[in-house]
């Protein structure tokens, strides 16, 4: 495995002095935001940003932490009402996680987000990545967060390739060792690492120029090799089926009521066998429900 030339005990201090000074002002990063919806407030924010871009999570996040400012408020929700504030997030099926996130806090934990990383990971819709950033973020631990964008730099930066591999606890363990031992230092170094891969080393059109740690980059100290992709890529969204069951869900969040008759659901959709497969799959999900002739949000 390549290693930069710089000792990585440098990394942290350079990449904190950069993230202190370019750092984008996102919502969830400011001591405001902390102080009134603590620790859930991260937890929504990162439930929100799975496979979502930041533009279109700044828009709802707010109003929604507004409706249900702790989890014992979200607890009380009805599963059709998530799922008609989540919008156009995408992946609604993250609504019905969080809901459930939130009746489990509300019983296991009276109300207060877990602090421990294995609580947090028994919580519905809760992966590696979420329990950690929650973790180090919202209650300042000591732990590796390590997401696609810091995957990357790590693939470039300290591994010489041009992209990262297929998701492995790997990235994890190097990732720990690439923390400074301090709590706040460790969390500002996970925070670092993401807004670099987010914002500067990125996947297309990395912009090696403002990189703090280019003169260290393996990959291109090495001449930005092209040692090829092995990510999955994602199926085209047009003509989809992700597209028709995004079309069925706003269709019913439209309804005055959260629903309508199944026959005018997308009644014009062009392809009938897909729009059926698409309210099939809603209801298998959770996420829409069948009675008689109608097709509703799920009570």
């Amino acid at each position: 495995m390549p290693v930069i030339s710089t000792p990585s005990s440098h990394l942290p201090s350079v990449l904190a002095d950069w993230y202190r000074s370019d750092a984008r002002d996102l919502p969830w990063r400011r001591p405001e935001f902390h102080a009134q919806f603590g620790p859930w407030g991260t937890l929504v924010s990162e439930f929100m940003l799975q496979q979502t871009p930041v533009t279109r999570v700044i828009p709802h996040l707010e109003s929604w932490l507004t409706r249900w400012p702790t989890p014992t408020a979200m607890s009380h929700a009805t599963p059709a009402e998530v799922v008609q504030q989540w919008a156009n997030l995408g992946y609604p099926r993250r609504a019905l996680w969080l809901h459930r996130a939130a009746i489990e806090i509300t019983e296991r934990h009276d109300g207060a987000v877990p602090r421990d990383v294995d609580a947090l990971l028994a919580l519905s819709g809760i992966g590696d990545y979420t329990a950690r950033a929650v973790a180090a973020f919202a209650f300042g631990d000591r732990h590796p967060v390590v997401d696609t964008n810091t995957r990357r730099v790590i693939a470039r930066a300290i591994e010489g390739r041009s992209q990262p591999g297929p998701a492995a606890r790997r990235d994890l363990v190097l990732m720990n060792t690439l923390l400074p031992d301090a709590d706040d230092d460790s969390a500002v170094f996970n925070a670092a690492m993401m807004e670099l891969g987010a914002t500067v080393c990125t996947s297309r059109a990395p912009k090696c120029e403002r990189c703090p740690i280019a003169a260290q980059c393996a990959w291109l100290t090495s001449g930005s090799p092209d040692t090829g992709d092995e990510r999955r890529r994602q199926a085209r969204y047009e003509g989809s089926d992700r597209q028709a069951r995004g079309a069925v869900l706003k269709t019913l969040r439209d309804s005055d009521a959260g629903e309508m008759p199944l026959d005018a659901v997308i009644h014009d959709w062009p392809d009938g066998v897909q729009r059926d497969r698409a309210i099939d799959s809603l209801i298998a999900d959770g996420l829409a429900e069948a009675s008689g002739h109608t097709l509703r949000l799920p009570r």
